[in-house]
């Protein structure tokens, strides 16, 4: 007798179990990030710069892709696409002449990075949160700008910046 009783409560708890998921819709899924909030937003990869095209040979031997260190998540694109720049981070965009489009950092971690091969105009948009400062740092580690803006996407010329820092 106990062993049916074992076996019915099993059961029972079984089949309560299957109807609290289905009443409740199934499992929970985590939140995908939105694109609309008042921060993250999406953004479009401006034209091409003046002068980039097709790499001729003599050129591509030469030219590297836009590197920074520490590393951070990178993506590419071309002219007129689009990317997200979520709440938090600080995106940046530099032409990339090895593969002719743009090159998007995405600088979460608070660091100072230092770059390699940022040449020529870009932009960089700031999704940063709780009124952090970003600094651009010259050649000898000079400020050459700061600025706490959020939710604007300017456009920069990278020629003179050896590094930022995101906070």
């Amino acid at each position: 007798m106990r062993s049916k009783r074992s076996f019915v409560t099993a059961v029972s708890a079984v089949l309560v179990l299957l109807a609290a998921l289905f009443a409740t819709g199934g499992p929970a899924l985590a939140a995908v990030p939105s694109t609309d909030g008042p921060i993250a937003r999406v953004i479009t990869l401006p034209p091409a710069p003046a002068g980039a095209g097709p790499a001729v040979s003599t050129k591509a031997a030469a030219a590297a892709s836009p590197t920074t260190s520490p590393a951070v998540r990178t993506e590419h694109g071309p002219p007129g696409t689009t990317y997200v720049c979520e709440a938090g981070t600080f995106c940046t965009n530099v032409w990339d002449p090895t593969t002719n489009d743009w090159k998007t950092f995405f600088f979460y971690t608070c660091n100072r990075y230092y770059l390699s091969d940022w040449n020529g105009e870009g932009n960089y948009w700031n999704s940063q949160t709780g009124n952090v400062t970003t600094y651009f740092y010259g050649q000898s580690g000079n400020v050459l700008t700061s600025f706490q803006d959020v939710g604007k996407n300017v456009d920069y010329n990278w020629d003179p910046v050896w590094s930022i820092r995101n906070c």
